[in-house]
């Protein structure tokens, strides 16, 4: 209501007041009712992010671009079936869409058309959204087409090549949704991002077994190695926020940026998929080792700072010869 509002904004302006105007504000554990409201209200005048919703946007979009080089696939070739449309969901569907439409030259509304959402009430549809019947950061993705109610008839309807689930149902990914997965793609992506780990969609062992090997799998929650009967070893990535916001907030400290755009979360995602080896692609791992935690979380800020210097969001007074080293050097 208006005295949560007012409580919020008091303290937005507190902290400038108190640090300036490139103090970076996260935002972590607000409700949906809220979090999209408020980032979309402060982001664009404030030097702000919500983790919930960006940080878990930008590591899931980094293994998505590090899983090109195993599927063969561009994201903008992909059909993405979310299961789930909360906070990470549509978090995830927008730096997804905003950076297919930056890469590809597609427009906006042509990247969201790639990209289909199930909650609780089934497919989200442009029917659901007539009947007043969606919270309104689903409605990107309420498409004009017919609704089905169930997660296995959205996949026999849209034929997704991706499955992304953060919906914490547990086992919803089971033998005959995944195999349907691999029937429909020889690579399928299958991302079960829901924790801790008794609530993940289904394990790293499920998916390459129900898949015969061929999911390009990652998850929220950690997973041992997985080695089919046949002798094929996979490593699975685990998709931790870890890999994101420390080097997000690194990279605003090292430039002074006065805001956090779309397009240097996409320039934070894409360091964090360069940072993983051809040696861990090829054992099915989309991203680096945690101890390479602290080497990666720099290369994260350096593409962050840089990013902020050339698109002029930058308040330090010049860019530094080795914009690497200097985040480095404040770590």
């Amino acid at each position: 209501g208006e005295a949560y509002d007012a409580l919020v904004e008091e303290f937005m302006v507190a902290c400038v007041g108190a640090w300036g105007p490139d103090v970076l504000i996260q935002w972590e554990d607000f409700g949906n009712s809220n979090a999209f409201r408020l980032l979309h209200k402060y982001r664009d005048s404030y030097c702000t992010f919500n983790d919930d919703i960006q940080g878990t946007a930008a590591v899931v979009l980094a293994g998505l671009l590090a899983s090109e080089k195993l599927t063969g696939k561009r994201l903008e070739d992909h059909a993405f079936l979310f299961f789930g449309a909360g906070e990470a969901g549509v978090g995830i569907a927008d730096l997804l869409s905003h950076a297919m439409a930056s890469r590809s030259g597609l427009s906006l509304p042509e990247a969201r058309s790639r990209i289909f959402l199930v909650d609780s009430k089934g497919l989200v549809v442009h029917s659901r959204a007539q009947r007043g019947g969606l919270q309104h950061h689903k409605l990107p993705y309420a498409h004009e087409r017919e609704g089905c109610g169930s997660l296995k008839e959205a996949v026999e309807m849209l034929r997704p090549s991706a499955l992304i689930g953060v919906a914490a149902q547990p086992a919803a990914f089971d033998e005959e949704l995944c195999w349907r997965m691999a029937e429909l793609n020889e690579r399928p992506v299958i991302m079960a991002l829901s924790n801790p780990t008794s609530k993940a969609e289904c394990t790293a062992a499920q998916a390459y077994a129900w898949t015969d090997g061929r999911a390009v799998f990652a998850s929220g929650s950690p997973f041992d190695e997985v080695t089919l009967d046949d002798g094929r070893t996979f490593t699975p990535g685990q998709g931790n926020n870890a890999w994101i916001f420390p080097g997000v907030g690194l990279g605003v400290l090292a430039s002074r940026a006065r805001s956090v755009s779309d397009d240097a979360l996409v320039a934070a995602a894409q360091a964090l998929a360069a940072s993983v080896t051809p040696s861990q692609l090829a054992k099915g791992c989309l991203y680096p080792r945690l101890e390479d935690v602290r080497d990666v979380s720099a290369a994260v800020a350096a593409a962050v700072a840089v990013h902020a210097f050339a698109e002029g969001s930058a308040a330090a007074e010049e860019r530094p010869g080795d914009v690497l080293a200097h985040c480095k050097s404040l770590m």
